[in-house]
């Protein structure tokens, strides 16, 4: 790899390398004052804007969703944010890492996640406190003509 390459993927920031795009419309679902500040900059920074709330009702390319324990039912948690997810977009779910207050065990998140009818594509560390999974939404398979 050549020092050029590896300058690139030095500032490729975590939130690009989760696939988040200039000009997607994101929206933020679960903020509270234990999120990860740094996480949310790097997201807005690729976007080139801010993160929209959960009073947000047009479609959005993505949803990032803040989940804790004691936040309710995770898999509702899961339908309610692919309510306005365009078709096919993506969910990146945040849960507690192993240890913090409000710790969801993988167990719970697989459940949760295939019975809200998502795919899990990849789990990542996002921070000191914060784990993430990424969730595919399903494409329709027959498209309307």
């Amino acid at each position: 790899m050549s020092a050029t390459a590896d300058h690139a993927e030095e500032r490729t920031s975590l939130a690009a390398r989760l696939g988040f795009q200039p000009e997607q419309v994101v929206q933020e679902i679960g903020f509270d004052d234990d999120v990860d500040q740094e996480l949310r900059s790097a997201i807005e920074e690729v976007i080139g804007s801010e993160l929209m709330d959960e009073e947000y009702d047009d479609v959005a390319d993505a949803v990032v969703l803040w989940f804790r324990d004691d936040d309710g039912d995770l898999t509702d948690a899961l339908v309610d944010a692919t309510t306005y997810v365009e078709e096919g977009g993506a969910v990146l779910l945040l849960t507690p890492k192993t240890g913090r207050d409000g710790y969801v065990e993988p167990s719970d998140i697989a459940e949760a996640v295939t019975t809200a009818g998502l795919s899990q594509t990849k789990g990542i560390s996002v921070g000191k406190d914060w784990s993430g999974t990424k969730l595919a939404t399903p494409k329709t398979a027959a498209k309307k003509r």
